[in-house]
Parts: C-alpha cells; sequence; structure tokens
C-alpha cells in the first residue's frame, strides 16, 4: 500500500552538478560588467564632479570649522559654554565672528581663520555694558 514510485526512489535521484566551466564563465561575465562600468566615461565623469563638489564644499566651510575649533579652545580655557561662529570672514580680516556665554552673558568673540593661529579674541567694541555696573547720577 505505500509503496514508492520508481521515479521517486532515493536511488533515482540525481542532484545537478555545478560545472567549473559554468562557474568561471559566471565569474567571468562579473567581471567584464564591472569591468565596463568601471570604464564607463559616465562613471568617471561622475565621480570627477563629486570629487569637485566635496572639495570646493571643504574650502567654503575651512574658516568656518578653524574658527569652530578656535572657539571652543576659549570656552574651555575661560569656562564659557560655546554657542556659534559665522559660517565666512565677512570683512577678510582673517577673524569670523563667533559668541560664547560667561556667566550668562553673550560674549562676542573673533576667532581666527588660519589654521597657524587658533584662537579667539574678545571683541570688546561690539560688547552691551553691563547694566549692573553703571551707576546713574
Amino acid at each position: 500500500m505505500s509503496e514508492i514510485p520508481a521515479e521517486q526512489t532515493p536511488t533515482n535521484l540525481t542532484t545537478p552538478e555545478i560545472t567549473t566551466e559554468s562557474s568561471i564563465s559566471g565569474v567571468e561575465n562579473v567581471k567584464n560588467s564591472l569591468g565596463n562600468v568601471l570604464n564607463s566615461w559616465k562613471l568617471k565623469a561622475g565621480l570627477a564632479v563629486a570629487v569637485l563638489f566635496a572639495v570646493s564644499l571643504f574650502a567654503f566651510y575651512w574658516q568656518h570649522m578653524i574658527a569652530v575649533v578656535g572657539m571652543k579652545s576659549w570656552s574651555a580655557r575661560s569656562g564659557a559654554n560655546p554657542i556659534e561662529c559665522m559660517v565666512r570672514d565677512t570683512n577678510n580680516d582673517q577673524y569670523v565672528s563667533c559668541s560664547a556665554l560667561l556667566d550668562q552673558q553673550i560674549v562676542p568673540l573673533e576667532c581666527s581663520s588660519s589654521l597657524f593661529n587658533i584662537g579667539c579674541r574678545v571683541n570688546y567694541g561690539t560688547a552691551a555694558p553691563n547694566p549692573r555696573q553703571i551707576n546713574p547720577r
């Protein structure tokens, strides 16, 4: 009653053999298609545009990155909390405007945008006078 048909017996089952020629030809196909993609002028042009964009973006934010390092260094030494720096040096004096919070007051800073002069100076010219120190007459 429970006879196994002849086509389903374990001795008649065959497994497909993977020949080395078919695996080699598959690897060669992948190599050829990958080589065609890497040799494509579109890929090279796209990579060139991406590199140019990344370099120009890095150059644009270079002054900001150096000023932020100086602001964080000044804030750590003075016990202040760094706030933020402007993106660029707007008046070409090699200093970027930054600000920090010291004793609940905002301190205007000018932080260097040069790698050889990392640091900040307090910009007293734009600082608001402290109203607690002014004596009315």
